[in-house]
């Protein structure tokens, strides 16, 4: 995502900057919808590990918006 092939997001919270970054660029609208999602909860690392299973019914809406770009959620046309 960046623009030197030696420069690479080093974390999940850099790459999930540069991807924003790109794709706002580009006009792109990022939106999630999870309907009745089931989430496992490792309590600690490797497949062998007990999980907490979360449930959650209904729907979960993500909606991202940048009032910067012309094509985001939240601007009006």
């Amino acid at each position: 995502m960046t623009s030197s092939t030696t420069s690479r997001p080093t974390d999940i919270r850099e790459f999930g900057h540069e991807l924003w970054t790109f794709l706002t660029g580009k006009g792109a609208t990022i939106e999630y919808v999870l309907d009745d999602m089931t989430v496992e909860v490792p309590q600690t690392t490797g497949p062998e590990s007990p999980r907490a299973t979360w449930k959650m019914s209904g729907t979960i809406r993500i909606r991202t918006s940048d009032n910067d770009d012309a094509g985001s959620l939240g601007r009006q046309a």
